[in-house]
């Protein structure tokens, strides 16, 4: 059986989504990063980043989420579109979300929640990028259904794993400026598996705190121990 090496966070959760989707049997292992689980000799023989998602499917290790994406949809030739021009959009605009707007969001949530002293050149940065990243799949969305065309991907499926936290980054406003990406990311999130992948976490206990030992797992390099 599929282990799926899970936190309940933006790119876990693409992973979740796409395995619900999928109707793929697998054994949840949670990975407790708010405790540094991601940093114990165990899980980095899995992925030696440290980081979640990661999977062990019939004996074939793959981490970060867009290549768990494209390794399920390859094996199970589904969620990836036969067609020579939609597939080619559905790799380039994972790729847009893998290079891009994952990154970005990341950034962003540190810049502008976690970071030990407010950095305005860093949180403008970043957030303008997030918006601007928005704006071109909203442009996108506004002339197709789904970012590959009318076919649902796996790129619909990276886009809303952050998509889907938008307002931690936005505000209140969400994705109201993006009414095209918030049309796709309603859509997602009504779908059954969008539900089954979000009541995941409903069965693990995890550490919720943000606290120090939090920060030195979550963000290792900024630990003067490590530097």
């Amino acid at each position: 059986m599929l282990s799926f090496y899970f936190h309940p966070s933006p790119n876990p959760m693409k992973v979740a989504l796409m395995l619900e989707e999928l109707h793929t049997p697998f054994k949840l292992v949670a990975v407790d990063t708010f405790k540094g689980e991601q940093h114990r000799p165990g899980f980095l023989s899995i992925n030696p980043n440290a980081k979640v998602p990661a999977i062990v499917d019939d004996g074939v290790t793959v981490f970060d989420s867009h290549a768990i994406l494209l390794h399920l949809a390859l094996k199970h030739g589904r969620l990836l579109p036969d067609d020579a021009a939609e597939r080619a959009q559905a790799l380039s605009w994972l790729m847009f979300v893998a290079t891009g707007l994952s990154p970005f969001s990341g950034q962003a949530v540190h810049f502008l929640h976690h970071a030990p002293t407010p950095l305005p050149y860093a949180r403008n940065r970043y957030l303008k990028e997030v918006e601007r990243h928005y704006r071109v799949l909203d442009a996108r969305l506004a002339t197709s259904r789904y970012l590959a065309g009318d076919e649902y991907s796996i790129a619909d499926i990276a886009l809303w794993g952050w998509a889907n936290f938008a307002g931690y980054i936005l505000g209140e406003a969400g994705l109201s400026a993006y009414p095209n990406v918030k049309r796709l990311v309603d859509e997602i999130s009504a779908r059954p598996a969008a539900a089954r992948a979000h009541a995941l976490k409903d069965t693990l206990t995890l550490k919720v705190e943000f606290d120090d030992e939090t920060r030195r797992a979550l963000f290792p390099t900024n630990d003067a121990a490590t530097v």
